[in-house]
Protein backbone atom coordinates (compact mmCIF):
# COMPACT_ATOMS: atom_id res chain seq x y z
CA UNK A 1 0.00 0.00 0.00
CA UNK A 2 1.20 3.63 -0.58
CA UNK A 3 1.60 5.83 2.96
CA UNK A 4 1.68 9.14 2.44
CA UNK A 5 4.57 10.90 5.48
CA UNK A 6 4.36 14.34 6.19
CA UNK A 7 7.03 16.45 8.40
CA UNK A 8 5.66 19.41 10.84
CA UNK A 9 2.08 20.08 9.52
CA UNK A 10 1.59 23.45 11.81
CA UNK A 11 -1.98 22.94 11.30
CA UNK A 12 -2.06 23.41 7.67
CA UNK A 13 -4.45 20.89 7.18
CA UNK A 14 -6.15 22.01 3.52
CA UNK A 15 -2.50 22.58 2.10
CA UNK A 16 -1.68 18.85 3.34
CA UNK A 17 -4.78 16.87 1.57
CA UNK A 18 -4.78 19.82 -1.15
CA UNK A 19 -1.69 18.70 -2.11
CA UNK A 20 -1.94 15.16 -2.05
CA UNK A 21 -5.40 15.76 -4.38
CA UNK A 22 -2.84 17.59 -6.38
CA UNK A 23 -0.64 14.07 -6.43
CA UNK A 24 -3.67 12.09 -7.22
CA UNK A 25 -4.58 14.62 -10.17
CA UNK A 26 -1.10 14.24 -11.56
CA UNK A 27 0.01 11.47 -11.10
CA UNK A 28 -2.73 8.96 -10.34
CA UNK A 29 -1.34 8.10 -6.98
CA UNK A 30 -3.61 7.88 -4.48
CA UNK A 31 -2.26 6.71 -0.84
CA UNK A 32 -4.07 4.97 1.71
CA UNK A 33 -2.68 6.40 4.96
CA UNK A 34 -0.85 9.33 5.81
CA UNK A 35 1.32 9.79 8.57
CA UNK A 36 2.23 13.03 10.37
CA UNK A 37 5.27 13.08 12.58
CA UNK A 38 4.16 15.97 14.73
CA UNK A 39 3.67 19.85 15.21
CA UNK A 40 0.05 18.94 13.95
CA UNK A 41 -1.67 21.36 15.92
CA UNK A 42 -5.01 20.04 16.23
CA UNK A 43 -6.03 23.77 17.70
CA UNK A 44 -9.84 23.56 18.01
CA UNK A 45 -10.25 27.12 20.04
CA UNK A 46 -8.78 30.44 21.10
CA UNK A 47 -8.37 28.61 24.63
CA UNK A 48 -6.33 25.54 22.44
CA UNK A 49 -3.85 28.81 21.18
CA UNK A 50 -2.96 29.34 24.43
CA UNK A 51 -1.47 26.00 25.13
CA UNK A 52 0.59 26.12 22.68
CA UNK A 53 4.31 26.91 23.12
CA UNK A 54 5.01 29.55 20.57
CA UNK A 55 5.81 33.00 20.22
CA UNK A 56 2.35 35.19 20.54
CA UNK A 57 2.48 36.22 16.87
CA UNK A 58 2.54 32.55 15.68
CA UNK A 59 -0.20 31.77 17.27
CA UNK A 60 -2.36 31.38 14.56
CA UNK A 61 -5.86 29.17 13.98
CA UNK A 62 -4.79 27.49 10.74
CA UNK A 63 -7.53 25.20 9.32
CA UNK A 64 -7.83 21.84 12.22
CA UNK A 65 -10.92 23.18 13.36
CA UNK A 66 -13.13 23.20 10.16
CA UNK A 67 -12.20 18.97 10.56
CA UNK A 68 -12.73 18.88 14.11
CA UNK A 69 -16.33 20.97 13.90
CA UNK A 70 -17.25 18.58 10.74
CA UNK A 71 -16.98 21.59 8.11
CA UNK A 72 -14.26 19.19 6.59
CA UNK A 73 -13.39 15.41 6.46
CA UNK A 74 -9.82 14.17 6.09
CA UNK A 75 -9.64 12.74 2.53
CA UNK A 76 -7.36 9.89 3.81
CA UNK A 77 -6.93 8.17 6.86
CA UNK A 78 -4.46 10.25 8.97
CA UNK A 79 -2.31 8.81 12.32
CA UNK A 80 0.23 11.38 13.87
CA UNK A 81 2.48 11.93 16.82
CA UNK A 82 2.92 14.92 19.17
CA UNK A 83 5.17 17.50 19.09
CA UNK A 84 6.73 20.27 20.89
CA UNK A 85 4.09 23.08 18.71
CA UNK A 86 0.83 21.40 20.05
CA UNK A 87 -2.52 22.70 21.84
CA UNK A 88 -1.06 20.22 24.80
CA UNK A 89 -4.72 20.37 26.39
CA UNK A 90 -6.65 18.81 23.63
CA UNK A 91 -3.67 16.33 23.27
CA UNK A 92 -3.87 15.19 27.17
CA UNK A 93 -7.15 14.53 26.72
CA UNK A 94 -5.99 11.23 24.97
CA UNK A 95 -2.68 10.06 26.63
CA UNK A 96 -3.32 6.45 24.74
CA UNK A 97 -4.44 7.85 21.35
CA UNK A 98 -7.65 8.71 19.79
CA UNK A 99 -9.75 10.27 16.97
CA UNK A 100 -8.81 14.74 17.13
CA UNK A 101 -11.64 14.49 14.28
CA UNK A 102 -12.82 11.98 11.94
CA UNK A 103 -10.65 10.07 10.37
CA UNK A 104 -7.58 11.71 12.00
CA UNK A 105 -6.10 9.45 15.21
CA UNK A 106 -3.38 10.48 17.36
CA UNK A 107 -1.30 7.79 18.55
CA UNK A 108 -1.00 9.51 22.27
CA UNK A 109 1.89 9.94 24.59
CA UNK A 110 3.09 6.39 22.71
CA UNK A 111 1.15 4.00 20.93
CA UNK A 112 1.02 0.96 18.37
CA UNK A 113 -1.82 0.07 15.48
CA UNK A 114 -2.45 -1.28 13.27
CA UNK A 115 -3.51 -0.88 9.06
CA UNK A 116 -3.69 -3.25 6.36
CA UNK A 117 -1.62 -5.92 8.74
CA UNK A 118 1.37 -2.89 9.12
CA UNK A 119 2.09 -2.10 12.47
CA UNK A 120 2.85 1.08 13.20
CA UNK A 121 3.62 2.92 16.53
CA UNK A 122 5.41 5.76 17.28
CA UNK A 123 5.99 8.17 20.73
CA UNK A 124 4.85 12.41 21.18
CA UNK A 125 6.75 14.97 22.62
CA UNK A 126 10.81 15.73 22.45
CA UNK A 127 13.25 14.66 24.45
CA UNK A 128 14.56 16.73 28.36
CA UNK A 129 16.24 15.36 30.65
CA UNK A 130 15.64 17.36 33.73
CA UNK A 131 11.79 16.01 32.98
CA UNK A 132 12.26 12.62 31.68
CA UNK A 133 11.95 10.66 34.88
CA UNK A 134 8.89 12.55 35.99
CA UNK A 135 5.28 11.24 36.03
CA UNK A 136 2.77 13.30 34.05
CA UNK A 137 1.40 15.80 35.83
CA UNK A 138 0.59 19.05 34.07
CA UNK A 139 -2.85 19.78 33.55
CA UNK A 140 -4.27 22.91 31.88
CA UNK A 141 -4.15 26.11 32.94
CA UNK A 142 -0.72 26.00 32.03
CA UNK A 143 2.26 28.25 33.79
CA UNK A 144 5.24 29.17 31.65
CA UNK A 145 7.01 25.89 32.77
CA UNK A 146 4.47 23.39 32.49
CA UNK A 147 3.29 24.31 28.83
CA UNK A 148 6.63 23.20 28.11
CA UNK A 149 7.23 20.49 30.07
CA UNK A 150 3.61 18.74 28.92
CA UNK A 151 5.24 18.13 26.09
CA UNK A 152 8.54 16.28 26.96
CA UNK A 153 8.74 12.77 26.63
CA UNK A 154 8.36 10.78 30.21
CA UNK A 155 10.65 7.34 30.49
CA UNK A 156 7.54 5.23 31.02
CA UNK A 157 6.50 5.61 27.44
CA UNK A 158 10.06 4.59 26.58
CA UNK A 159 9.79 1.38 29.07
CA UNK A 160 6.41 0.55 27.72
CA UNK A 161 7.75 0.21 23.71
CA UNK A 162 10.77 -1.15 25.27
CA UNK A 163 8.72 -4.31 26.16
CA UNK A 164 7.45 -4.85 22.82
CA UNK A 165 8.69 -8.27 21.12
CA UNK A 166 7.29 -8.30 17.70
CA UNK A 167 8.30 -6.71 14.64
CA UNK A 168 7.61 -2.60 13.95
CA UNK A 169 7.39 -1.92 10.69
CA UNK A 170 7.00 1.73 11.13
CA UNK A 171 7.83 3.98 14.16
CA UNK A 172 7.97 7.98 14.57
CA UNK A 173 9.06 10.74 16.77
CA UNK A 174 9.30 14.13 16.22
CA UNK A 175 12.45 14.74 17.52
CA UNK A 176 15.95 12.52 15.52
CA UNK A 177 17.37 9.91 17.35
CA UNK A 178 20.48 10.28 18.92
CA UNK A 179 23.24 9.68 16.38
CA UNK A 180 21.29 8.94 12.89
CA UNK A 181 23.26 11.17 11.23
CA UNK A 182 26.40 9.48 11.42
CA UNK A 183 24.32 6.74 8.84
CA UNK A 184 23.36 9.42 6.59
CA UNK A 185 25.23 12.31 4.57
CA UNK A 186 26.30 13.98 7.42
CA UNK A 187 28.54 15.99 5.85
CA UNK A 188 25.70 17.45 3.39
CA UNK A 189 23.73 18.20 6.56
CA UNK A 190 25.98 20.25 7.51
CA UNK A 191 26.70 22.07 4.50
CA UNK A 192 22.88 22.78 4.62
CA UNK A 193 22.48 23.26 8.48
CA UNK A 194 25.79 24.47 9.48
CA UNK A 195 24.75 25.12 13.47
CA UNK A 196 23.89 21.73 14.11
CA UNK A 197 27.86 21.47 13.95
CA UNK A 198 28.75 21.35 17.13
CA UNK A 199 25.57 18.86 18.65
CA UNK A 200 26.61 16.46 15.77
CA UNK A 201 30.62 16.36 17.11
CA UNK A 202 29.72 16.05 20.10
CA UNK A 203 26.70 13.60 19.31
CA UNK A 204 24.36 15.37 21.10
CA UNK A 205 21.68 16.20 18.53
CA UNK A 206 18.36 14.41 18.85
CA UNK A 207 17.09 12.21 21.36
CA UNK A 208 18.96 9.39 23.36
CA UNK A 209 15.96 7.91 24.19
CA UNK A 210 14.58 7.84 20.59
CA UNK A 211 18.22 6.46 20.01
CA UNK A 212 17.71 3.88 22.22
CA UNK A 213 14.13 2.42 20.92
CA UNK A 214 15.92 2.55 17.38
CA UNK A 215 18.38 0.13 18.59
CA UNK A 216 15.39 -2.14 20.92
CA UNK A 217 13.28 -1.90 18.24
CA UNK A 218 14.69 -2.15 14.73
CA UNK A 219 11.78 -1.20 12.72
CA UNK A 220 12.01 -1.24 9.03
CA UNK A 221 11.03 2.45 8.74
CA UNK A 222 11.67 5.28 11.16
CA UNK A 223 10.56 8.88 10.37
CA UNK A 224 10.96 11.95 12.12
CA UNK A 225 10.62 15.49 11.74
CA UNK A 226 11.90 18.62 14.06
CA UNK A 227 14.67 19.86 12.67
CA UNK A 228 12.72 21.61 9.23
CA UNK A 229 15.02 19.89 7.05
CA UNK A 230 15.25 16.76 5.16
CA UNK A 231 17.59 14.16 5.55
CA UNK A 232 17.94 10.45 4.66
CA UNK A 233 20.17 7.62 6.75
CA UNK A 234 20.65 3.95 6.93
CA UNK A 235 21.52 2.40 9.70
CA UNK A 236 22.43 -1.95 9.78
CA UNK A 237 21.49 -3.46 13.70
CA UNK A 238 23.86 -5.67 14.97
CA UNK A 239 22.31 -9.14 15.91
CA UNK A 240 22.30 -10.51 19.06
CA UNK A 241 22.96 -14.03 17.91
CA UNK A 242 23.75 -15.91 15.38
CA UNK A 243 20.09 -17.30 14.72
CA UNK A 244 18.80 -13.70 14.37
CA UNK A 245 18.59 -12.17 10.77
CA UNK A 246 20.41 -9.07 10.13
CA UNK A 247 17.56 -5.87 10.63
CA UNK A 248 18.13 -2.58 9.39
CA UNK A 249 16.12 0.62 9.74
CA UNK A 250 15.56 3.18 6.73
CA UNK A 251 15.28 6.73 8.39
CA UNK A 252 13.86 9.56 6.95
CA UNK A 253 13.71 13.20 8.28
CA UNK A 254 10.85 15.39 6.38
CA UNK A 255 11.03 19.38 6.17
CA UNK A 256 7.72 21.63 7.51
CA UNK A 257 4.66 21.76 5.86
CA UNK A 258 4.84 25.11 3.81
CA UNK A 259 3.87 26.30 -0.05
CA UNK A 260 7.06 25.10 -2.12
CA UNK A 261 8.43 23.00 0.97
CA UNK A 262 9.21 19.01 0.11
CA UNK A 263 7.35 17.71 3.06
CA UNK A 264 5.79 15.22 1.75
CA UNK A 265 7.13 11.56 1.28
CA UNK A 266 5.76 8.68 -0.68
CA UNK A 267 6.50 4.93 0.58
CA UNK A 268 5.60 1.39 -0.78
CA UNK A 269 4.93 -0.94 2.46
CA UNK A 270 4.08 -4.13 2.21
CA UNK A 271 0.37 -5.32 3.42
CA UNK A 272 -1.75 -7.59 4.48
CA UNK A 273 -4.04 -8.08 1.02
CA UNK A 274 -6.70 -9.83 3.35
CA UNK A 275 -6.96 -7.27 6.12
CA UNK A 276 -9.72 -4.71 6.64
CA UNK A 277 -9.58 -1.24 5.58
CA UNK A 278 -9.85 -0.10 9.23
CA UNK A 279 -7.50 1.45 11.83
CA UNK A 280 -7.03 -1.55 14.42
CA UNK A 281 -5.53 -1.73 18.19
CA UNK A 282 -2.27 -3.91 18.66
CA UNK A 283 -3.15 -6.44 20.61
CA UNK A 284 0.79 -6.97 22.26
CA UNK A 285 0.41 -3.23 22.69
CA UNK A 286 -2.68 -3.21 24.59
CA UNK A 287 -1.62 -6.46 26.50
CA UNK A 288 2.10 -4.17 27.58
CA UNK A 289 -0.53 -0.86 28.36
CA UNK A 290 -2.36 -3.66 31.31
CA UNK A 291 0.94 -5.08 32.42
CA UNK A 292 2.55 -1.63 33.23
CA UNK A 293 -0.71 -0.20 34.51
CA UNK A 294 0.71 -0.10 38.00
CA UNK A 295 4.04 1.91 37.06
CA UNK A 296 1.47 4.95 36.29
CA UNK A 297 2.61 8.17 38.04
CA UNK A 298 1.03 11.49 38.02
CA UNK A 299 3.87 13.22 40.64
CA UNK A 300 6.51 15.54 39.70
CA UNK A 301 8.97 13.21 41.54
CA UNK A 302 11.64 12.02 39.37
CA UNK A 303 11.85 8.13 39.70
CA UNK A 304 13.38 5.60 37.14
CA UNK A 305 11.57 2.44 35.49
CA UNK A 306 12.11 -1.13 37.01
CA UNK A 307 15.81 -2.51 35.73
CA UNK A 308 17.56 -5.41 37.06
CA UNK A 309 19.71 -4.13 39.20
CA UNK A 310 19.04 -6.22 42.42
CA UNK A 311 16.21 -3.42 43.54
CA UNK A 312 13.49 -4.18 41.75
CA UNK A 313 11.54 -7.56 42.11
CA UNK A 314 10.10 -7.14 38.73
CA UNK A 315 11.60 -5.24 35.76
CA UNK A 316 10.79 -7.63 32.91
CA UNK A 317 7.01 -5.98 32.04
CA UNK A 318 7.31 -8.22 28.76
CA UNK A 319 3.81 -10.05 27.36
CA UNK A 320 3.77 -13.88 26.91
CA UNK A 321 1.12 -15.14 24.22
CA UNK A 322 -0.86 -16.33 26.90
CA UNK A 323 -1.19 -11.93 27.45
CA UNK A 324 -1.79 -11.50 23.89
CA UNK A 325 -4.44 -14.30 23.91
CA UNK A 326 -6.26 -12.83 26.40
CA UNK A 327 -6.28 -9.29 24.82
CA UNK A 328 -8.01 -10.85 21.88
CA UNK A 329 -9.96 -12.69 23.87
CA UNK A 330 -11.64 -9.75 25.81
CA UNK A 331 -12.12 -7.75 22.39
CA UNK A 332 -13.97 -11.45 20.60
CA UNK A 333 -10.80 -10.83 17.75
CA UNK A 334 -12.88 -8.09 16.71
CA UNK A 335 -9.38 -5.48 17.20
CA UNK A 336 -10.92 -2.35 15.18
CA UNK A 337 -10.63 0.66 16.60
CA UNK A 338 -14.33 2.29 17.20
CA UNK A 339 -15.05 5.86 15.23
CA UNK A 340 -16.36 7.03 18.62
CA UNK A 341 -15.06 10.61 18.38
CA UNK A 342 -16.84 13.61 19.99
CA UNK A 343 -16.87 16.73 20.36
CA UNK A 344 -14.64 17.84 23.65
CA UNK A 345 -14.60 21.77 23.64
CA UNK A 346 -16.28 24.71 21.48
CA UNK A 347 -15.35 25.13 17.95
CA UNK A 348 -13.77 28.10 16.85
CA UNK A 349 -16.30 30.50 14.85
CA UNK A 350 -14.19 33.16 12.52
CA UNK A 351 -17.04 35.54 13.13
CA UNK A 352 -17.78 35.17 17.14
CA UNK A 353 -14.15 35.17 17.82
CA UNK A 354 -13.44 34.70 21.88
CA UNK A 355 -9.98 36.09 22.53
CA UNK A 356 -10.42 35.52 26.51
CA UNK A 357 -11.10 31.46 26.40
CA UNK A 358 -9.45 30.01 29.44
CA UNK A 359 -8.62 26.25 28.96
CA UNK A 360 -9.92 23.71 31.45
CA UNK A 361 -8.75 20.36 32.23
CA UNK A 362 -11.10 17.99 30.46
CA UNK A 363 -11.98 14.19 30.72
CA UNK A 364 -12.53 13.14 27.20
CA UNK A 365 -15.02 9.96 26.79
CA UNK A 366 -12.98 7.88 24.58
CA UNK A 367 -9.91 7.85 26.94
CA UNK A 368 -12.81 7.13 29.54
CA UNK A 369 -14.00 3.99 27.73
CA UNK A 370 -10.78 2.86 26.53
CA UNK A 371 -9.94 2.84 30.21
CA UNK A 372 -12.93 1.04 31.11
CA UNK A 373 -12.48 -1.80 28.75
CA UNK A 374 -9.16 -2.53 29.18
CA UNK A 375 -8.58 -1.76 32.99
CA UNK A 376 -6.57 0.90 32.92
CA UNK A 377 -5.82 4.23 34.64
CA UNK A 378 -7.53 7.29 33.04
CA UNK A 379 -4.17 9.70 33.51
CA UNK A 380 -6.00 13.22 33.83
CA UNK A 381 -9.07 11.31 35.99
CA UNK A 382 -6.05 10.35 38.31
CA UNK A 383 -4.57 14.03 38.54
CA UNK A 384 -8.17 15.33 38.72
CA UNK A 385 -8.38 13.13 41.64
CA UNK A 386 -4.99 14.12 43.33
CA UNK A 387 -6.25 17.65 43.04
CA UNK A 388 -9.32 17.49 44.20
CA UNK A 389 -7.26 15.68 47.18
CA UNK A 390 -5.26 18.38 48.11
CA UNK A 391 -2.45 16.64 47.48
CA UNK A 392 -0.34 18.64 45.24
CA UNK A 393 0.40 15.31 43.21
CA UNK A 394 -1.15 17.12 40.34
CA UNK A 395 -0.73 21.14 40.86
CA UNK A 396 0.92 22.65 38.07
CA UNK A 397 3.93 24.30 40.22
CA UNK A 398 6.15 26.35 39.36
CA UNK A 399 10.43 24.71 38.22
CA UNK A 400 13.29 25.40 36.98
CA UNK A 401 13.12 27.34 33.77
CA UNK A 402 13.89 24.19 31.46
CA UNK A 403 16.75 25.50 29.33
CA UNK A 404 18.70 26.91 32.51
CA UNK A 405 20.41 23.30 33.00
CA UNK A 406 20.50 21.28 30.34
CA UNK A 407 21.72 18.05 31.74
CA UNK A 408 19.04 18.09 34.77
CA UNK A 409 19.80 19.05 37.99
CA UNK A 410 22.57 18.13 40.88
CA UNK A 411 19.48 16.77 43.40
CA UNK A 412 17.51 14.91 40.39
CA UNK A 413 20.03 13.22 38.03
CA UNK A 414 19.56 12.18 34.39
CA UNK A 415 20.30 8.77 33.02
CA UNK A 416 20.96 10.91 29.92
CA UNK A 417 24.25 13.24 30.31
CA UNK A 418 22.54 16.09 28.33
CA UNK A 419 18.84 16.84 27.32
CA UNK A 420 19.80 18.22 23.72
CA UNK A 421 16.54 16.94 21.62
CA UNK A 422 17.35 18.86 18.87
CA UNK A 423 19.58 22.67 19.25
CA UNK A 424 21.27 23.40 22.35
CA UNK A 425 19.62 26.48 22.10
CA UNK A 426 17.36 26.35 19.25
CA UNK A 427 16.92 25.57 15.55
CA UNK A 428 16.53 29.13 13.85
CA UNK A 429 14.39 27.78 11.70
CA UNK A 430 12.12 25.96 14.23
CA UNK A 431 10.55 28.75 15.45
CA UNK A 432 9.83 30.80 12.36
CA UNK A 433 6.27 28.59 11.73
CA UNK A 434 5.15 31.07 8.39
CA UNK A 435 9.09 31.89 7.28
CA UNK A 436 9.52 32.66 3.59
CA UNK A 437 12.20 30.73 1.59
CA UNK A 438 12.91 27.16 1.56
CA UNK A 439 15.71 24.82 3.36
CA UNK A 440 17.78 22.55 1.06
CA UNK A 441 16.72 19.60 0.90
CA UNK A 442 18.84 16.59 2.38
CA UNK A 443 16.68 13.29 1.35
CA UNK A 444 17.52 13.55 -2.04
CA UNK A 445 21.32 14.19 -1.70
CA UNK A 446 23.33 11.18 -2.49
CA UNK A 447 26.72 10.06 -0.79
CA UNK A 448 29.39 8.21 -2.08
CA UNK A 449 28.93 4.79 -3.44
CA UNK A 450 29.54 1.70 -1.49
CA UNK A 451 29.28 -1.90 -3.12
CA UNK A 452 26.41 -2.73 -1.06
CA UNK A 453 24.66 0.71 -1.35
CA UNK A 454 24.59 2.45 -4.35
CA UNK A 455 23.29 5.40 -4.40
CA UNK A 456 19.63 6.39 -6.06
CA UNK A 457 18.60 9.91 -4.07
CA UNK A 458 16.86 12.15 -6.44
CA UNK A 459 18.48 15.80 -6.43
CA UNK A 460 15.09 17.45 -7.87
CA UNK A 461 12.85 19.07 -5.00
CA UNK A 462 9.00 19.14 -5.01
CA UNK A 463 6.26 19.22 -2.44
CA UNK A 464 5.85 15.61 -2.88
CA UNK A 465 8.67 12.90 -4.04
CA UNK A 466 7.60 8.92 -4.54
CA UNK A 467 10.57 7.18 -2.28
CA UNK A 468 13.13 5.21 -4.15
CA UNK A 469 13.30 1.66 -3.61
CA UNK A 470 16.48 1.86 -1.61
CA UNK A 471 17.00 4.61 0.82
CA UNK A 472 20.62 2.96 1.70
CA UNK A 473 23.44 5.08 2.18
CA UNK A 474 27.21 4.01 2.63
CA UNK A 475 29.26 4.16 5.84
CA UNK A 476 29.99 7.26 7.96
CA UNK A 477 33.15 7.47 6.04
CA UNK A 478 31.91 7.10 2.68
CA UNK A 479 29.81 9.86 3.54
CA UNK A 480 32.39 11.96 4.52
CA UNK A 481 34.58 11.56 1.50
CA UNK A 482 34.92 14.07 -0.92
CA UNK A 483 32.41 12.98 -3.55
CA UNK A 484 29.73 15.64 -3.55
CA UNK A 485 27.69 14.63 -6.54
CA UNK A 486 24.12 14.48 -6.79
CA UNK A 487 22.31 11.35 -8.00
CA UNK A 488 18.89 11.07 -9.78
CA UNK A 489 16.08 8.35 -8.84
CA UNK A 490 14.24 7.02 -11.59
CA UNK A 491 11.57 6.13 -9.25
CA UNK A 492 11.05 9.53 -8.10
CA UNK A 493 8.18 11.85 -9.02
CA UNK A 494 7.44 15.11 -9.07
CA UNK A 495 4.32 17.13 -8.01
CA UNK A 496 5.57 20.84 -8.18
CA UNK A 497 8.98 22.02 -9.13
CA UNK A 498 10.70 24.81 -7.13
CA UNK A 499 13.79 26.30 -7.37
CA UNK A 500 15.82 25.77 -4.22
CA UNK A 501 16.86 28.94 -2.44
CA UNK A 502 20.30 29.09 -0.67
CA UNK A 503 20.12 31.14 3.28
CA UNK A 504 22.79 31.81 5.61
CA UNK A 505 21.72 30.52 8.79
CA UNK A 506 24.01 31.18 11.93
CA UNK A 507 23.36 30.03 15.26
CA UNK A 508 22.42 31.78 18.55
CA UNK A 509 23.93 30.52 21.60
CA UNK A 510 21.88 32.47 23.88
CA UNK A 511 19.97 30.86 27.25
CA UNK A 512 16.33 31.45 27.78
CA UNK A 513 17.33 34.85 29.85
CA UNK A 514 18.31 36.22 26.58
CA UNK A 515 22.14 36.28 27.88
CA UNK A 516 24.95 35.66 25.14
CA UNK A 517 26.56 32.71 23.89
CA UNK A 518 29.41 31.59 22.41
CA UNK A 519 27.80 30.75 19.00
CA UNK A 520 27.08 33.16 16.57
CA UNK A 521 23.66 32.69 13.85
CA UNK A 522 24.44 34.02 10.59
CA UNK A 523 20.72 34.13 8.65
CA UNK A 524 18.79 36.24 6.29
CA UNK A 525 16.60 37.86 8.81
CA UNK A 526 17.83 38.51 12.32
CA UNK A 527 15.23 40.48 13.18
CA UNK A 528 13.17 37.93 14.94
CA UNK A 529 16.07 37.43 17.67
CA UNK A 530 15.74 41.16 18.24
CA UNK A 531 12.42 41.35 20.17
CA UNK A 532 12.69 40.37 23.87
CA UNK A 533 8.92 41.24 24.71
CA UNK A 534 8.11 37.44 22.98
CA UNK A 535 8.33 34.19 24.54
CA UNK A 536 11.19 31.33 23.13
CA UNK A 537 10.22 28.49 22.50
CA UNK A 538 12.60 24.99 22.94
Amino acid sequence: MKVAVAGCCHGALDKMYETLELLQRRHNVRPDLLLCCGDFQAVRNEADLRCMAVPAKYRDMQTFYRYYSGEKKAPVLTVFIGGNHEASNHLQELPYGGWVAPNIYYLGYAGVVRFRGVRIGGISGIFKSHDYRKGHFECPPYNQQTIRSAYHVRNIEVFKLKQLKRPIDIFMSHDWPRSIYHYGNKKQLLKMKSFFRQEVESNTLGSPAASELLQHLKPTYWFSAHLHVKFAAFMQHETNSKEELPKATKFLALDKCLPHRDFLQIIDVEHDPNAGDSLEYDAEWIAVLKATNSLINVTQSSWNMPEKNGLHAKWDYSVTEEAIKEVLEELNHDLKIPCNFSLTAACYDPSKPQKNMEPVHTINPQTTEFCAQFGLTDINDRIQQAKEEGSGRGECEEEEEEDMDSTGSAEEPSEYNTDNSGLSSFNPDEIMLDEEGGDEDLSTCSVDPSPDHPPEFSTSFSDIRIMPDSMAVSSDDATDSNNEELEKSAGSKQVEEKSPTERSLKRIGADENGNSGVKKIKRRNQAIYAAEDEDKTD
